[in-house]
């Protein structure tokens, strides 16, 4: 029987009733009963079930819920024990991704991210408003619950606001309360971004402490996020804390899918001829000791191969992280750490001290640290480690091919266009400009050597490339990958004058020919040759002529790793 794929889908009660295709990580209940701490902090890369799963103990654990929910799945084999538990507490559930806001021009607004929190902190107040009987509680008591009923109290206040709505329901139903918080690292993030860390890292210490360390109302809580945090002082003290890493010997199946489960997966859509392409794409993760597949990625590839057989893999989690400090670690980078991502994305690996309680404070101390921040966020595997005058020095790889894609575009993008920023450009424009094949040759291949590079250069790398080498230039403007004539070109130049001379740019890479490694400068003036034949042969000109534009140059490229050939040619009158 055919079933939906939970494409986004958060809420376990919702893939349930709605008969999603559900892979049964209920067993996660059982071992976090047998090994929980009071409080629990689970720290995943993104897009790896962490949300799904706290809405599985909230369903399981939270009084009134449906036990039906449960019926068929492997929890309810595992024993009275652990069944007896379901439906027995009071749940506050939240989650603080929506404390990242948006910008105000190139700031980060503070107003905003905590305008969000009070609205978040604000959500369990109406929820136990008609759960429970305030009559029972006193008058002061009452009132102090109506201001964060109404979000009007002070944001300050609301640093207490958990702990004080756990007294609450305590008082009132007599039952502690279990408290599940998702996404704790994203305000912080945000705020170090944004230019109000310190600020942010006050609250939420104050959020914390409260609800967590002083809180006899408690009887457990769950929190989840990326990263590490127990060093930002917002868990100063906190002896009951327990912390479930990348690293930690324990849940590691349930958090990704595991092998046996993703072959379930393809036979149940009869894609079982598939599992060799999936496996080489999305697998490759090693969490506590298990190996586990990108469930985001392996979800989607199944949805888009079962409309279609033929559509080709791709990076589904490329754009679903979130990379800010990533991307800017890299753009801080010297040529050493370079060589270190080409022999990466060159099928190597690099050997690093592994820091699992990095601060957002002291990202910027040592570059070690954007490796740390590369392997908790998901982008590095552990392959081995050693350990050495105490420090834990971890042969790191890059997992998958979808992971290897990111970094041959993503990050490699961002080396290069550091690289154009600080470059003089200057002589390439003017040759752009004149039609001057030599001197456009010789800037281009000046850029290409100290970019970054791999073995399997691909045409959209050296159209990335070309785009962001081309931008920028004054009195014109560049368009990309534009349809033109009976075809789609690489780059249109247009420049603001319709009487000044517009150009087509194709694009070309040269491969050896098989079982050889050598490519000729004979073969790269042919390559560069057959792109301005296409220019011609496909009317790419066509879209120029359009907005009025009657002198055109073509420019034809051929690249081989970090050489290019570059021919010109005036468009026949």
């Amino acid at each position: 029987m055919f079933k939906p794929l939970p494409v986004g889908v958060e809420f376990f009660e919702k893939i349930i009733e709605k008969e999603y295709y559900y892979v049964d990580k209920t067993l996660f209940i059982k071992e976090f009963i047998d090994k929980k701490g009071e409080v629990n902090l689970f720290t995943r890369p993104r897009r790896f079930g962490k949300t799904l799963t706290l809405d599985m103990l909230r369903c399981f654990f939270e009084m009134g819920r449906d036990p039906a929910l449960f019926n068929g799945l492997k929890i309810m084999d595992a024993g009275e024990k652990y069944t007896s538990l379901m439906g027995q507490y009071p749940v506050i559930f939240i989650t603080l991704k929506g404390a990242k806001q948006g910008k105000v021009g190139n700031v980060e607004s503070s107003d905003a991210s905590f305008r969000a929190l009070r609205r978040i902190l604000t959500e369990p107040f109406l929820k136990y408003r008609d759960l429970l009987d305030l009559d029972k509680l006193g008058e002061e008591e009452r009132n102090r619950f109506s201001l964060y009923l109404k979000g009007e109290a002070d944001i300050s206040e609301y640093g207490d606001s958990l702990r004080f709505l756990c007294q609450c329901i305590k008082q009132v139903t007599g039952r502690n309360t279990i408290l599940l918080i998702d996404e704790c690292d994203v305000p912080l993030e945000s705020s170090f971004y944004g230019g109000y860390y310190e600020q942010m890292v006050s609250f939420i210490r104050s959020l914390f402490e409260n609800a967590l360390k002083t809180n006899d109302c408690l009887e457990f809580a769950v929190l989840t996020g990326c990263l590490r945090i127990s060093k930002e002082s917002i868990f100063t003290g906190m002896n009951n804390l327990s912390i479930n890493s990348i690293r930690t010997p324990n849940y590691g199946e349930y958090f990704g899918f595991t092998d046996g489960e993703v072959r379930e997966m393809l036979e149940f859509y009869d894609l079982d001829d598939k599992y060799d392409e999936v496996k080489d794409w999305y697998n490759g993760y090693n969490f506590g000791g298990k190996n586990v597949y990108n469930p985001w990625s392996v979800i989607q590839y199944v949805r888009d191969h079962s409309a279609s057989r033929d559509f080709l893999p791709v990076s589904y989690w490329a754009n679903t992280s979130s990379n800010s400090i990533v991307k800017d670690l890299v753009e801080r980078a010297d040529n050493e750490t370079k060589g270190e991502i080409e022999r990466l994305i060159e099928g190597g690996s690099i050997e690093k001290p592994v820091h699992e309680d990095i601060t957002y404070a002291e990202i910027y101390e040592k570059q070690d640290n954007l490796w740390n921040f590369l392997y908790f966020t998901g982008y590095l595997k552990n392959i081995g480690e050693r350990a050495e005058n105490d420090i834990t020095y971890a042969t790191m790889v890059i997992p998958n091919r979808e992971t290897k894609y990111i970094y041959s575009q993503k990050i490699m993008n961002w080396f290069d266009t550091q690289l154009v920023k600080k470059s003089d450009r200057t002589v390439l424009f003017k040759a752009l400009r004149e039609g001057d094949a030599n001197t456009m040759e010789r800037e281009i291949n000046k850029l290409l050597k100290p970019s970054i590079s791999y073995m399997d250069s691909y045409e959209n790398f050296y159209h990335g490339f070309m785009v962001g080498i081309l931008l920028g230039g004054d009195g014109y403007t560049v368009k990309s990958n534009r349809e033109s004539g009976n075809g789609r070109s690489d780059i249109l130049i247009k420049p603001i004058s319709v009487f000044d001379r517009a150009f087509v740019i194709e694009l070309k890479t040269v491969k050896p020919p098989e079982n050889k490694k050598v490519v000729t400068m004979d073969m790269m003036d042919a390559a560069a040759d057959d792109a301005i034949v296409q220019i011609k042969d496909r009317q790419y000109s066509d879209a120029l002529e359009e907005y009025g534009y009657g002198t055109i140059g073509w420019y034809g490229i051929s690249f081989f790793r970090k050489n290019c050939r570059v021919h010109y040619q005036d468009r026949p009158a």
